[in-house]
C-alpha cells in the first residue's frame, strides 16, 4: 500500500511518511537525565508529535535492555475530574496494562490487584513502589497527557509521585517523564474547595523541562521528498517557502497540507501531476474551510478569557500595549497552546500563517454567513474585482451595521478590521484568497487579496493590497504614515494591481458624513486610494 501523510494519532512507519521521532528531541540529553535518575517534563502543543516521540523513546530504551520502559497515557482519567479515587485507579490500571505489554506477563496486574484496597491518597505511591521492587530492571515511566487530569485528582497524582521519589530506583521508578501540553510549573490547579495550587508546589522534584520543537525547513523538505521518492510525484520548489510560511513547521499542519494536496484533492492522485504553489494555496483553504479537528480545538481556545487577553491586542494591532504588561501566566499559557510565538527582540505574533488566517475568519464566521453580498456584483467583465464599487458598498454597510455587528464580537477592540475582513471573505470565498499580516505593535493590518481570473491552475491573478489602520493621531499624520506603509507593502508584494488604504475613525460622536469619504493620493509614483470609514 502507498504510504501517506499522517494527520491522526502516532506514526506507523509502514503507513506514514515521517521524520525519525528520536531525532526530533535531544536524545543525548534525555538519556543523561534518565541515567541521573531525574524526573522531568516533555511538553509541546497538541498534535506536535509528543506521543510518537515518547513511544519511540520507550522502544529505544527497551531495545537496549537496561531498563523496563513503560509508556502510559492517562487521559482516560479526565472524565472522572475531581473523583480522586476513580482517577488514581485509572492511572494505576493504565500503568499496569502497559507494563504487562512490555514484560509479556501479568506481574503488573498482580501488583495492581494487591494495592486495590489501599487508601486513595497513597495507592499510586504503593503501586509504583511494589512494581519497581518486583520487576527485574529499573523502571522508566512516561506518563502522557498528565495535564488532562484536573483539580484534586491531578494534585493527588503529582504528590503521590513526589512522595515515592526518594526511594528510587530500588523501590520506585528510576525516572519519570511527565508529558503534556504545558510545563508542570505553569499549572494553576483549582481544587474542589476553590483553593489554587501551582504545579511547581505539587511537583517540586522536576529537574528539567524540555520542549518538543516544530519541524525545521529541512525536515519539511525531507518529509515531502519521501512522497516524491515513493510515488514519483514532484513538488515545485516554490511550494516549500509557502508551506513554511503557512505552518512554520507545526507537524499536524505540515502533514495536513501534504495529505490534502496529494490525496484529498482527487485530481492530484494522478502522480504525473506536478504539485505547484497554487495547489498548496487551495489545500490550505480547504483545510481551513472544513474546520478540521485540530482547527476546532484552536477555535475553542479563543473563547477563553486568558487567551482573549493576549490575542485581542494582537488582532487590534495595538501600538500602546507592551507585551511585558501581559500577565505572564496568560502569556505562557497561550505560547504553550501553540497559538503565538515570542522571539527575542520581536513583538509577540500569531504562530503561523494558517493560524493568522483562521483566527479572524472564525471570530467572524457567523457574520460571514449572515452577509448577503453576491460576489458577481463586484466583478468586472474579466472576472477581476471592482474594488471601488466594493468599498463604496462596504462604506454604506459599515455605516448601517458597524455598531450592531461589532457589539456581537468577542474581540471588540479589533471589531472594524474584523468586520471588513468578514465582508471581504464572503466576497472571495470560492474564488480567491486573502493573506493577512498583523501583530502587536505594528499599528496596522496588511491584507493581500489574490483573485484568479480563470479556472485553470497557473492562470493570471488579480493582486490587491489593502492597508487597514485605526486613526489614533491627526488625520493628516495617519494618512502620511499609511501612504508610506501601503507603498512599502505594495513594493514588497510585487506585481500589485492596486492598494487601497483604509482608515477607521472611532472618534465618539463624530457624524458618519464626516467619517465616510475617499480620495486618491500619490506616493513615490504610485496612486493609492484613501478611504475613510
Amino acid at each position: 500500500m502507498e504510504r501517506f501523510f499522517n494527520t491522526a494519532g502516532p506514526i506507523k512507519t509502514d503507513l506514514h511518511y515521517y521524520i525519525d521521532p528520536l531525532k526530533r528531541f535531544d536524545l543525548e540529553e534525555v538519556l543523561l537525565l534518565i541515567r541521573q535518575q531525574k524526573y522531568f517534563v516533555m511538553h509541546a502543543p497538541r498534535q506536535t508529535g509528543k506521543t510518537s516521540c515518547m513511544l519511540a523513546l520507550r522502544n529505544y530504551l527497551n531495545a537496549r535492555d537496561e531498563y523496563i520502559a513503560v509508556y502510559a497515557n492517562v487521559e482516560g482519567g479526565q472524565a472522572a475530574r475531581n473523583d480522586v479515587g476513580s482517577v488514581v485507579a485509572t492511572v494505576c490500571y493504565t500503568i499496569a496494562r502497559e507494563t504487562n505489554a512490555v514484560t509479556g506477563d501479568q506481574t503488573a496486574s498482580e501488583v495492581y490487584e494487591a494495592v486495590k484496597g489501599e487508601d486513595t491518597n497513597s495507592r499510586l505511591t504503593s503501586f509504583l513502589a511494589r512494581l519497581s521492587e518486583t520487576l527485574s530492571k529499573p523502571v522508566v515511566l512516561v506518563i502522557d497527557e498528565i495535564d488532562a487530569l484536573v483539580g484534586d485528582s491531578l494534585v493527588s497524582v503529582l504528590r503521590q509521585i513526589r512522595s515515592g521519589y526518594a526511594n528510587r530506583p530500588a523501590a520506585f521508578p528510576l525516572s519519570i517523564i511527565l508529558c503534556g501540553v504545558r510545563d508542570v510549573r505553569d499549572y494553576r490547579i483549582v481544587l474542589s474547595n476553590q483553593d489554587i495550587v501551582t504545579g511547581g508546589s505539587a511537583f517540586n522534584i522536576k529537574a528539567e523541562s524540555l520542549r518538543l520543537d516544530n519541524l525545521t525547513k529541512e525536515e519539511i523538505h525531507e518529509l515531502y521528498m519521501q512522497h516524491t521518492e515513493a510515488t514519483g510525484q514532484e513538488f515545485d520548489e516554490a511550494c516549500f517557502p509557502m508551506i513554511w510560511d503557512a505552518t512554520e513547521g507545526q507537524p499536524w499542519l505540515v502533514n495536513a497540507l501534504g495529505y490534502e494536496v496529494t490525496m484529498k484533492m482527487r485530481e492530484n492522485r494522478d502522480r504525473s501531476i506536478r504539485i505547484i504553489p497554487e495547489m498548496v494555496y487551495k489545500a490550505q483553504e480547504n483545510i481551513i474551510y472544513r474546520r478540521e479537528t485540530h482547527i476546532d480545538i484552536l477555535i475553542d481556545k479563543l473563547k477563553e478569557e486568558r487567551v482573549r487577553r493576549v490575542i485581542g491586542p494582537i488582532l487590534a494591532n495595538d501600538t500602546e500595549v507592551d507585551d511585558a504588561l501581559f500577565p505572564q501566566d496568560d502569556m505562557q499559557y497561550v505560547i504553550d497552546m501553540g497559538l503565538i510565538k515570542r522571539e527575542c527582540g520581536k513583538p509577540i505574533r500569531i504562530a503561523n500563517g494558517i493560524y493568522r488566517e483562521i483566527i479572524p475568519r472564525e471570530l467572524t464566521w457567523t457574520t460571514q454567513e449572515s452577509l448577503t453580498q453576491q460576489p458577481i456584483w463586484y466583478l468586472n467583465p474579466d472576472n477581476s474585482i471592482d474594488m471601488e464599487k466594493l468599498l463604496l458598498d462596504f462604506q454604506q454597510f459599515f455605516r448601517q451595521n458597524a455598531d450592531a455587528w461589532i457589539g456581537k464580537f468577542d474581540y471588540k477592540e479589533s471589531g472594524p478590521q474584523l468586520l471588513l475582513q468578514a465582508f471581504l471573505q464572503r466576497v472571495v470565498n470560492g474564488g480567491g484568497y486573502i493573506d493577512r499580516e498583523y501583530g502587536l505593535g505594528r499599528g496596522r493590518t496588511d491584507l493581500l487579496i489574490r483573485k484568479p481570473l480563470t479556472d485553470h491552475y497557473g492562470g493570471p491573478f488579480q493582486r490587491i493590497v489593502l492597508e487597514l489602520k485605526i486613526r489614533r493621531n491627526s488625520l493628516e499624520k495617519t494618512i502620511e504614515d499609511g501612504l508610506r506603509q501601503t507603498w512599502e507593502y505594495m513594493d514588497r508584494a510585487g506585481s500589485v494591481d492596486e492598494g487601497p488604504f483604509i482608515i477607521f475613525d472611532r472618534t465618539p460622536g463624530k457624524p458618519w458624513d464626516e467619517k465616510l469619504w475617499h480620495e486618491e493620493r500619490e506616493y513615490n509614483g504610485r496612486k493609492i486610494g484613501v478611504w475613510g470609514m
